[in-house]
């Protein structure tokens, strides 16, 4: 797996969709709560959001300082 393909994942709503169902689903097996269970969820999907939007702006900040070379 080089560099792209980790760039491509840490950037894929369902590859944070799955982490989240997984640990969802972990939560419920465990007799955790539905509240919980809910609440962890849509911290790993927000979570998932800032970090795409990082990876994403510094990709574009980086093909912009290469275009000006």
């Amino acid at each position: 797996m080089n560099k792209n393909d980790i760039i491509r994942k840490l950037t894929s709503r369902k590859f944070w969709l799955a982490i989240a169902a997984f640990i969802t689903e972990l939560i419920v097996v465990f007799k955790g709560d539905a509240a919980t269970a809910e609440t962890i969820s849509g911290m790993i999907m927000a979570g998932a959001t800032v970090i795409a939007y990082i990876i994403g702006e510094g990709l574009i900040d980086t093909a912009g300082m290469e275009g000006e070379q």
